[in-house]
């Protein structure tokens, strides 16, 4: 059996190690060397999941994380709070693992929103027990969903995901639908052996009003069984789907927007494609990462990740620990790295680009 990515990351500290901050600029919000700005705030809460997709985790899961060592509802809404009130951030999405596999989920939203009125909150996840929660979600604050689904075929989809969960997580889209959680946004990963399905489940998407977004595989998978020449590549899944409808490319809706669109059949619905490795949108990139345990990711490919939990827990002062919080947040997006190479044929040039150590569902998406 192939190495596991589960990750132990290249802990920054302010007092070792801290990165450098020699000419950032004197502002709050958190610029890079390159002039980006990162608006987008992405949490990880979890490592838990209830499937086992083979471009994420391994077959047995990913190692528990210690309960005390994730960050609680009450540290998750203090740093959202910095983030939005002082550093600038615009849009809060929990990611996992699988979100919903937290109990206390509806009062991290909850906190969350208290700390950030008027921000956009939404949740990547598989929607795997979404029907049964999200009322509760929507009623602490919750804006919008993600759902992860790759196929519509029930063959697929549980080969893929090594479980037999299709109905629940149609399920689950359906209750966000009927929640009101719009755009619904489904996001399905190319992979070689649901190539062929591509098209049936754009129309189920069409069909139920959902806005859906291919995203090439990314050497993210725990299995690294990754290899470029092996990737499903954005021009090869327009060939297929142009066999069955009509695309017209219609953009990004902003520089920052991770997918490409295109109108399908004249319209309302379009297609996203986020292609990470062919046609990279790095330069543009305005997101800032955080991981269930409290460390901020300026990068999703990067090593180097600055603790935040142990600033948290210092039993400092309240005002001189979140200024600590803001100097090692901005320090860890000044030292973000422009690109992280996995669009370069790492064939031809074997270090051109190196896997991190941690795996996708180590890391949130």
């Amino acid at each position: 059996m192939a190495a596991v990515a589960l990750g132990m990351p290249t802990l920054r500290s302010r007092t070792r190690g801290a990165p450098s901050t020699d000419g950032r600029p004197d502002t709050a919000a958190l610029v890079d060397r390159f002039g980006r700005v990162a608006r987008d705030l992405r949490i990880s809460i979890t490592e838990k999941c209830s499937l086992r997709c083979t471009y994420c985790m391994p077959a047995e899961g990913l190692p528990a994380i210690p309960r005390e060592d994730l960050l609680t509802p009450t540290e998750i809404g203090r740093l959202v709070r910095l983030a939005v009130g002082t550093l600038g951030i615009r849009d809060v999405r929990f990611t996992g693992g699988e979100p919903l596999m937290r109990p206390d989920l509806a009062e991290i939203v909850r906190r969350s929103r208290a700390a950030a009125p008027g921000i956009p909150i939404s949740m990547t996840t598989n929607a795997i027990g979404l029907d049964k929660r999200v009322h509760e979600l929507v009623e602490a604050g919750l804006s919008r969903v993600n759902i992860s689904l790759d196929s519509v075929d029930r063959e697929d989809f549980a080969r893929l995901t090594r479980r037999d969960r299709l109905p629940d997580v149609l399920a689950g889209v359906r209750a966000a639908l009927t929640a009101g959680l719009a755009p619904v946004k489904l996001n399905a990963v190319l992979m070689p052996e649901t190539l062929a399905g591509a098209s049936d489940l754009l129309a189920w998407a069409v069909d139920h009003g959902c806005h859906l977004r291919f995203i090439e595989q990314m050497p993210l998978d725990a299995d690294e069984r990754w290899r470029r020449e092996d990737l499903v590549a954005a021009d090869r899944l327009l060939s297929v789907l142009g066999e069955r409808f009509d695309l017209r490319a219609v953009g990004r809706e902003d520089p920052s927007a991770p997918a490409e669109e295109w109108l399908v059949d004249g319209g309302p619905q379009t297609v996203g494609i986020i292609a990470s490795v062919t046609r990279s949108f790095c330069g543009d990139c305005d997101r800032t990462r955080l991981t269930a345990e409290g460390t901020v990711r300026s990068c999703l490919f990067g090593n180097d990740e600055t603790d935040l939990r142990a600033l948290l827990r210092s039993g400092g002062d309240e005002q001189a620990v979140d200024e600590a919080v803001l100097a090692a947040w901005q320090g860890a997006m000044w030292a973000k790295p422009f690109a992280h190479g996995s669009d370069r044929d790492e064939l031809a040039d074997p270090q051109s680009f190196a896997r991190t150590e941690r795996s996708m569902g180590a890391i949130g998406g």
